[in-house]
């Protein structure tokens, strides 16, 4: 038999029990839409939360800091005179120093490898009578550009003198003379101005000992929702002198270690490789991406757990389909004889049940699919507009998506439907196809 003719004869025997084909498919309808309902939110709460955490850093960089008690590189013993980088006391650190910095650029996928250090000492930044203090960073690189950060004022270009701040840095502000009632003062604009930074540290007798510094403000950066938003950022070596000043000592980054590396890779599907490679030399890796994996891995079990939830549905509608292609089997059994008399073969009687029950399971399916569908849209519509609501009034960013249905979601649910269909007619088929002619056709 050719498909397009078996495919005339299950249109025409489904077309005349149109009431028990829909009373049937309304399980596999009821079904379709439940998974691709409860799909489609699972992976738009992904989508979301990927969306809002994705301010917690650049998922191309790793974040390298030295290892406690290391085996197999530069280890030192620290005891009362410290290490370098600003790190505590501990019996024995694996510094990273210049030399474990080439290693790490030569780690294939490695673009760049950037030292930071923190400033150690309290830093007060004064501009007209307003003041603040700030977040301090030494970055090892010319261009703040390099760690993935964009200006939206001026140049992302360090130099001696020259800081580059986070958007929200200036937020931070106060009249530290403003009298009781009176109205605060608007956040200064710094950009292409000169600020005062004063260094402060403290003798041996307590005494407050100070350090200004002239510096201009040559860059804002645009907003990310992270640590360069209210940061300033200074050269490494600016930040050096000024912690050599405060700290009273020398650094020697070849003997003492940097505080902290920035790892930048090339390409983000290879940085949870290069961070456990980083690791197993026996230094602490972390990136962005690593909790991003496990946010993703967790909506993934999600996902499954969903679309388990509406297979049960399918299954249900399964049994309900093969109930209905029994019975049909009973009232057709003249016919099924009448067809092997005038020489159907077994495959032929097979092939058509088989497709009824499959087209059951299709118009089941496409019926979910569009019922689905429906839903999810609707329900991303009262969604984000409720958690737009809820965001204006805790003063952050609504997600974008709350629902979301990729075009693989409802093909892989009309499939599915259609394969559940054809599989809960298998048993009925098959006793239609070893039928004996002679025997059906004397059936009452």
């Amino acid at each position: 038999m050719k498909f397009l003719d078996l495919v005339r004869l299950v249109a025409g025997n489904l077309s005349r029990r149109k009431a028990r084909v829909a009373l049937t498919a309304i399980g596999v309808v009821i079904g379709t839409a439940a998974v691709v309902i409860l799909v489609s939110l699972a992976i738009g709460l992904q989508q979301s939360a990927n969306e809002q955490l994705y301010g917690i850093g650049d998922l191309t960089q790793i974040q390298v800091s030295p290892s406690y008690g290391g085996e197999g590189g530069p280890v030192v013993s620290v005891g009362g005179g410290g290490g370098g980088g600003g790190f505590p006391a501990s019996d024995e650190v694996k510094l990273l120093t210049n030399s474990v910095l080439e290693e790490f650029r030569a780690i294939p996928g490695v673009e760049s490898v950037i030292p930071r250090e923190y400033l150690m000492s309290g830093a007060l930044m004064k501009f007209q009578k307003m003041e603040s203090y700030v977040n301090i960073i030494g970055i090892g690189t010319d261009d703040i550009a390099d760690l993935g950060d964009s200006a939206e004022q001026g140049t992302t270009e360090l130099g001696r003198g020259r800081i580059v701040i986070g958007v929200t840095v200036p937020q931070s502000f106060y009249d530290p003379y403003l009298r009781p009632g009176q109205e605060p003062s608007p956040p200064p604009e710094l950009f292409d101005q000169q600020v005062q930074m004063v260094v402060i540290k403290y003798d041996s007798n307590g005494n407050e000992i100070r350090k200004n510094v002239a510096l201009r403000v040559t860059g804002v950066l645009t907003e990310t929702r992270g640590e360069s938003d209210w940061t300033v950022y200074m050269p490494l070596e600016q930040v050096k002198q000024l912690n050599e000043w405060s700290q009273n000592r020398r650094f020697n980054y070849n003997k003492d270690g940097y505080g902290m590396v920035i790892v930048k890779v090339g390409d983000v599907d290879k940085v949870i490789e290069i961070a456990d490679q980083i690791t197993a030399m026996g230094f602490q890796a972390f990136t962005p991406q690593s909790f991003l994996e496990g946010i993703n891995n967790f909506f993934i079990v999600l996902q499954i757990i969903f679309g388990g939830v509406g297979a049960i549905a399918l299954l249900v509608a399964a049994i309900g389909i093969a109930n209905t292609m029994a019975m049909s089997i009973l009232e057709r059994t003249k016919e099924i004889g009448l067809m092997k008399a005038v020489g159907a073969t077994n495959r032929d009687v097979l092939a058509i049940f088989l497709g009824e029950a499959a087209g059951i399971g299709f118009l089941g399916g496409l019926g979910g699919v569009i019922i689905g569908w429906l839903a999810s849209q609707g329900i991303n519509v009262l969604a984000m507009v409720y958690l737009a609501n809820q965001a204006s009034e805790q003063g952050g960013a609504p997600p974008s998506i709350a629902v979301s249905t990729p075009l693989w979601l409802p093909v892989f649910a009309l499939v599915f439907s259609t394969l559940v269909g054809m599989f809960s007619g298998l048993y009925p088929a098959l006793r239609a196809a070893t039928m004996i002619p002679v025997l059906a056709l004397k059936y009452e």
